[in-house]
């Protein structure tokens, strides 16, 4: 007799269902949800853990569809115990950003949005503006997302013109500064002529700019200028004049009409359609709109549940006095009281949060709400000529439906050395970088001189679907990691590659593979000696065409990284008792090998894992007497 080991979902089993829930203490802290193949597919947070845990499976309570579709497929639950609300948030927002569980409310990183950085992990702190929101360093500050990049530029330059700021990443002379010193649009870093407590304390300026604190910093400086002016600093009055001038353009004809002017308040909406919600965050400060920030998500869960998850998203790194004391909302939130408290906690004053229903608050949550549904609007028309190119495609190669996850990989390498290779996905035929990944290629054959990319591309094949060749149950069951369609850069030799390794491992029933050759833009399927009949220039060729080149671009920028990292550690294998441990250590404080030959003995033992006499050593290779 063979008896199942099928994990069922806690719904089917009632008896264990309840023993579960009862394990569950009544305390704040988060939640997990796994399916049967151990997968996280939902965190939660709750004031109250079993009482909120028990509400996704009585009957009756008021769910979505898409919470709904998760509690059928739950297998376990757990959770961890914290002594507040506010930890539980933090805990919370850490683990979906770890986890990115399928049922979760995530925010898309939506490239077409940029971030202004300040870089305070540095003695001297650099301002850019990036597409890429990265914590590498944990004192690294991000601003944004900006939905007008065109004014975020226009605000960094007025501030590089009003403060004087470091203009350059690397010096242009060895022994002296460059001309923007000379104009007074540079005190003089790449030379240390400024200490960096004094260019932090400038830094900091600009900082108050994108805080929303330009009529705090307006108020500072003209202090500053009529004590300089009673000195008879009259030069240094006059320049301070001039940065008060410059401050208060940036704020001009930005007037909100509000009756109470003095309150700090964020105003957050959204406008969604069976796909995507699209966000906007207005900031005023003191009657003004000082930003304006948006945010993208899939619309498939409530729209209260996306407003908390994205005012949690912009709050968790914001520094105290960047909260406003009223935040106004479109929708309830579902956990707005611990939200309000944990930002009350934080800010050290009452923090509040409304959803006004009439008169001039009303008014400014529906001018909003408009400006939400104009992003929304530009994105339905991107989108719509997207999907036409999907329908292309799955006509093009017989599909079942639209493919939803679409895979490419390249293999990038200079005659075998450094040879590496890219996973790059489209969802929904947009670039899911979240989803990307690098490999090293290991095989043994592939070394300088030799190349392989029938071997690499079985390789990566292989490393990227090992545990489901190991486990046949996760395949077809709903996987969100599962791609309707695979795409090789390449001909049919390094198709046949991967429908090799696919055929091994038992998946290639599984899957769709395709691969497009470079020359021709052709197409090949597997089992068949002829390309595709097709127009180069059709949307589901040109689709295929954008995967291609983004897996290319993806490969090529990781193969100069490693070659770039290679460069770098043979210059410095030449000191005596630095490893390559402590090489990683050294590019990663300092970025580059140009800023290792430039620091001090002092800056080079404040490293991690470099002492005093090491620190010596590598200052004396780049100084030889």
């Amino acid at each position: 007799m063979t008896i199942s080991t099928e994990i069922l979902p806690l719904v089917k089993e009632p008896e264990r269902l309840e023993n579960r829930l009862a394990e569950i203490p009544p305390e704040p802290g988060v939640y997990f949800m796994r399916d049967r193949s151990d997968r996280i597919i939902y965190i939660g947070k709750s004031r109250k853990l079993r009482s909120r845990v028990r509400s996704y499976f009585r009957d009756g309570y008021n769910k979505s569809e898409r919470i709904a579709t998760m509690v059928k497929l739950v297998t376990e639950i757990e959770f961890i115990v914290t002594d507040t609300e506010a930890e539980a948030l933090a805990l919370e927002a850490n683990l979906i950003k770890q986890h990115q569980p399928y049922f979760n409310v995530l925010l898309k990183d939506d490239k077409k949005y940029p971030y202004l950085c300040i870089t305070w992990s540095e003695d001297y702190p650099r301002i850019f503006i990036t597409r890429k929101r990265q914590f590498g360093k944990e004192k690294d500050k991000f601003y944004g997302p900006y939905t007008d990049a065109g004014l975020l530029r226009e605000i960094v330059r007025i501030c590089k013109r009003i403060f004087p700021q470091r203009q350059r990443p690397q010096p242009l002379f060895k022994d002296r500064p460059c001309l923007n010193y000379d104009l007074g649009r540079c005190p003089g870093v790449c030379q240390q002529l400024i200490s960096p407590e004094e260019y932090r304390k400038i830094v900091q300026k600009v900082a108050m700019v994108f805080q929303g604190r330009t009529q705090e910093l307006i108020d500072i400086l003209t202090q500053q200028m009529n004590a300089a002016a009673e000195n008879l600093n009259f030069e240094s009055a006059a320049r301070i004049r001039d940065q008060i001038s410059g401050l208060k353009s940036l704020t001009a004809d930005q007037k909100v009409s509000l009756p109470d002017d003095t309150v700090s308040r964020d105003a957050i909406a959204l406008a969604a359609d069976e796909q995507h919600a699209c966000i906007q965050l207005f900031q005023i400060r003191a009657g003004q709109l000082v930003g304006r920030l948006a945010f993208v998500a899939d619309a498939d869960a409530e729209p209260g549940a996306i407003l908390q998850r994205a005012l949690e998203e912009h709050y968790q790194t914001a520094d105290s006095v960047e909260i406003p004391v009223e935040i106004l909302v479109q929708h309830d939130l579902p956990d707005g009281e611990i939200l309000a408290d944990v930002l009350t906690q934080r800010k050290g004053k009452k923090v509040t949060i409304l959803t006004p229903l009439r008169q001039t608050k009303a008014e400014l949550i529906e001018m909003v709400e408009r400006n939400a549904q104009y992003e929304l609007q530009r994105m339905q028309k991107f989108g719509e000529r997207n999907h036409q190119a999907m329908q292309d495609l799955a006509a093009i190669l017989d599909l079942p439906d639209v493919p939803h996850r679409i895979e490419g990989y390249d293999i990038s390498h200079i005659q075998g050395s450094n040879a590496v290779a890219s996973q790059v996905v489209f969802i929904d035929g947009l670039p899911a970088k979240q989803h990307y990944r690098h490999y090293k290629i290991k095989n043994p054959t592939v070394t300088a001189g030799h190349s392989d990319d029938f071997a690499s591309l079985a390789e990566v094949i292989q490393r990227r679907f090992r545990k489901y060749g190991e486990d046949q149950q996760l395949v077809r069951l709903g996987n969100p990691d599962w791609p309707d369609l695979i795409m090789i850069d390449g001909g049919k030799g390094q198709l046949s590659s991967v429908i090799a390794i696919l055929q091994e491992m038992n998946l290639l029933e599984d899957l769709r593979v395709v691969s497009l050759a470079k020359q021709r833009e052709e197409i090949f399927l597997p089992g068949e000696s002829k390309p595709l009949t097709t127009d180069a220039e059709q949307p589901g060729v040109q689709l295929l065409r954008r995967l291609r080149d983004e897996a290319h671009r993806f490969a090529v920028s990781f193969h100069r990284q490693q070659r770039s990292d290679k460069l770098k550690r043979s210059r410095l294998d030449e000191i005596p008792g630095l490893g390559h441990h402590r090489q990683k250590l050294l590019l990663g404080h300092f970025r580059s090998v140009d800023y290792i030959r430039q620091a001090t003995t002092t800056q080079l033992a404040e490293v991690a894992g470099i002492g005093p006499r090491l620190a010596q050593e590598i200052y004396d290779y780049f100084h030889p007497a």
